[in-house]
């Protein structure tokens, strides 16, 4: 049978492609095409050329303001910032201050060079509103945390309050605390509730949230029971969020068996855990060395009407094909796949390996099979592995 001509297959190529060859096969700098958010952010995925992450950006005209354009600057930025070129991030956000918007777009690009590491630059944009408002106040702490430059937090808050004015809300103190909790000064948090209480700023499920990930991380708990107390007397309910801070803690802190306990003190309560509840429980399980609680999980979420996130089924192939049960991690591996969620190559490489080493040499070829047709253009990363399964048969 003829193959179709190049105008008929064209017709048949998604419209993404069709864009991203152009983009591709492009010499100049401009991008022709206008482009929706939503198509720039499918194409900042793979790019790393920061010439053309700036023509996808423009070509866009993505502005802060909105949610999908936010996303695709992030994913844009993060590739800017990973590939060196700080000078492609300031001309990408520099240009978005000179739109008529700038005024509301000012915060997010305090974000969004903090999150670059450029805090000089996040510093400059915040000292260029001369009336700067609370929220931008507060993007410039958060700046400073996404920069890792913890340290700058209580000088910034300290000083700017002070000279700018600036009365501080509830999310700027909680950002305060999250920069002490993150950088191993939890305990800061009691001076810190101090003066929220002075300025009659009520805390929230949050406030305490984030102090219980700090004396949890510092394995402080005889704080963590002092903040327990203190939410009951200022009334904060341990909702949720709460137990789901708590149970990733202990999780992370390989304390899973007391995390368990407060799946129970949950259930006790008539609350419901929910799929994140989960997640934390399954990556505790599997981190040490649980499989068989790690599938209960599994299991037990799904027949609760909850969906896991492809995250949680990349990592239960993970230490399911670590702990040699290749036969579950198939399962698991063709469920994700059935969602187009495919895990990372070397976990494929280790999965279908594990298979030919027991004897599984079918479903080894199922797999590799499945793999090539989905990523066509990967198919040469497979030879080591076709070599290795035609040794077994032959």
């Amino acid at each position: 049978m003829a193959s179709p001509s190049l105008p008929g297959l064209r017709h048949r190529l998604p419209p993404l492609l069709l864009l991203c060859r152009r983009l591709t096969n492009a010499p100049t700098t401009a991008f022709e095409e206008s482009l929706t958010a939503r198509s720039a952010l499918a194409l900042l995925r793979s790019e790393k050329d920061p010439t053309r992450i700036l023509s996808i950006c423009r070509a866009a005209a993505l502005s802060p303001t909105s949610y999908p354009d936010r996303a695709a600057l992030s994913v844009a930025v993060s590739a800017l910032s990973t590939s060196g070129s700080q000078s492609s991030v300031r001309s990408l956000l520099d240009g978005l201050l000179l739109s008529p918007s700038a005024a509301a777009v000012r915060p997010h690009l305090i974000v969004l060079f903090g999150q670059a590491g450029m805090l000089s630059d996040a510093l400059r944009v915040f000292e260029a509103s001369h009336t700067p408002s609370v929220r931008t106040f507060n993007s410039l702490l958060f700046a400073c945390i996404l920069s890792k430059k913890h340290s700058e937090v209580p000088r910034i808050f300290y000083d700017f309050t002070i000279s700018y004015q600036i009365k501080p809300d509830l999310t700027t103190y909680n950002t305060v605390i999250k920069a002490f909790c993150q950088s191993g000064s939890s305990r800061c948090f009691f001076s810190v509730l101090a003066e929220m209480k002075r300025f009659r700023v009520k805390p929230n499920a949050t406030t305490f949230g984030t102090a219980l990930a700090g004396f949890y991380r510092e394995q402080l708990f005889d704080d963590v029971r002092k903040i327990l107390l203190l939410m009951k007397k200022h009334k904060c309910r341990a909702n949720l969020s709460i137990y789901n801070v708590r149970i990733q803690s202990l999780c992370k802190l390989k304390r899973s068996n007391e995390a368990k306990e407060l799946l129970r003190e949950m259930r006790k309560k008539c609350m419901e855990p929910d799929w994140v509840t989960y997640d934390h429980l399954i990556l505790g399980c599997c981190g040490e060395g649980n499989l068989k609680e790690a599938m209960m999980y599994f299991n037990e979420m799904k027949k609760r009407g909850l969906v896991p996130k492809s995250t949680c089924y990349f990592t239960l192939i993970y230490y399911l094909c670590k702990g040699k049960d290749f036969e579950v991690a198939l399962e698991v591996c063709k469920e994700s796949i059935g969602k187009n969620w495919v895990p990372h190559f070397s976990i494929m490489v280790e999965l279908v390996n594990g298979l030919i080493s027991v004897s599984k040499l079918k479903e080894a070829r199922e797999m590799l099979e499945k793999l090539k047709e989905k990523f066509p253009s990967n198919c040469e990363m497979w030879k080591d592995v076709e070599e290795n399964l035609a040794l077994v048969t032959h």
